[in-house]
């Protein structure tokens, strides 16, 4: 696995943002959830009282024991979770949601102010839990994904989220295709007429219009994206082609040099009205062709060695301008403006045409 460090990304091994970490779903109130992400561990679970999800570090002070890895022991097994508070397996001491020990069931004696663990900030939207990462712990700079589309009745909601699994590439990799104008073609039969991408704050969007031999119809109208990553993480695409949808990737990272991946789709129905058993086939069958457009970026980036400074050419589109964009969330908060002054603004590659101001102008 290549690191942050090989990329010369900045200080830090693990970036700011937002991160899905796990979908809503397959978060209960009977037992904890043990996940690895950012180089460490966790416990999440769903509150029995307040039902809001918990995320904490997952090892007890007291003796180093994991949270959320034992099935055995009998407070594993007659249910860690008190309340909105978790028992350790071990010993039973007892966390609140704000991480401090609030029982130790064979002391009388006062609890130790160390004993506690990290609480961390999460949000649950759209199907999927969603953690604020910042390495130097302040508060989430931006919100947490959420498209107002996903409680309206003309759009069909996914029902899960394809988990793509781990793959040994560092997140980098992924955010390059935000900028790679000349991929189209070859991987996903593009014939890309308009590309332009625009860098401002924490957005990275890329703007598009083209064929598609997947997700566009022969001599029908041209695929329309705006592809949108909301900080280093998640990626939005708004798509126009056989149906009105929403895209949604994300990829979080595991180790220092591994990703996490996970794919769906939100579809506008046919005829604009309530959805309909015929609109949810039609979304079920557009979003397994999506995905199947998604797992030819994926077969590239799981098999490719790590690219620390690319040979790029005239038309590659602005993978420089990109790269200086993606490492604020790497660096101090107090520098991120040392790197969008050198970016922000729209950037078209060479032989590309810039994206309309007037969609009208899109005709095929």
């Amino acid at each position: 696995m290549a690191t942050s460090k090989e990329y010369s990304l900045g200080e830090y091994d693990f970036p700011r943002g937002w991160f899905m970490i796990a979908e809503s779903g397959k978060v209960g109130s009977d037992k904890p959830l043990a996940l690895r992400y950012f180089g460490r561990e966790f416990a999440l679970y769903r509150g029995k009282d307040s039902g809001k999800l918990v995320l904490l570090d997952a090892f007890c002070p007291h003796m180093g024991t994991h949270l959320a890895r034992n099935s055995t022991s009998y407070v594993a097994q007659d249910g860690a979770i008190e309340g909105d508070s978790i028992r350790c397996p071990y010993h039973a001491w007892r966390f609140g949601a704000d991480g401090k020990c609030n029982h130790i069931p064979y002391s009388d004696g006062p609890i130790p102010p160390a004993a506690r663990v990290r609480s961390w900030p999460v949000k649950e939207s759209m199907g999927a839990v969603f953690v604020w990462h910042d390495p130097e712990g302040g508060e989430p700079e931006w919100a947490a994904p959420y498209l107002s589309e996903w409680d309206e009745p003309n759009w069909v909601q996914w029902t899960h989220i394809d988990d793509l699994g781990t793959i040994a590439t560092h997140p980098q990799e992924i955010v390059d295709n935000i900028t790679d104008a000349a991929h189209f073609g070859p991987v996903h039969g593009s014939r890309t007429r308009f590309f332009e991408n625009e860098f401002k704050g924490h957005l990275a969007i890329q703007r598009m219009a083209g064929g598609h031999r997947t997700l566009a119809a022969e001599g029908g109208p041209l695929l329309v994206t705006e592809a949108i990553y909301n900080g280093p993480s998640i990626l939005i695409t708004r798509m126009s082609g056989l149906y009105e949808s929403y895209i949604f990737i994300a990829h979080t990272p595991v180790e220092n040099g591994s990703s996490h991946v996970w794919h769906s789709l939100l579809v506008k129905t046919a005829k604009g009205g309530a959805a309909t058993d015929e609109d949810r086939a039609g979304a079920k069958m557009f979003s397994d062709m999506a995905l199947a457009a998604f797992a030819q970026d994926f077969e590239v980036w799981k098999h490719k060695t790590p690219c620390f400074n690319g040979l790029f050419v005239q038309g590659d589109g602005a993978f420089r301008k990109q790269r200086l964009w993606y490492r604020q969330f790497y660096n101090p908060r107090a520098q991120k403006q040392e790197f969008l002054k050198q970016v922000e603004g729209i950037h078209v590659p060479r032989g590309m045409q810039a994206f309309p101001k007037d969609q009208k102008d899109l005709a095929a």
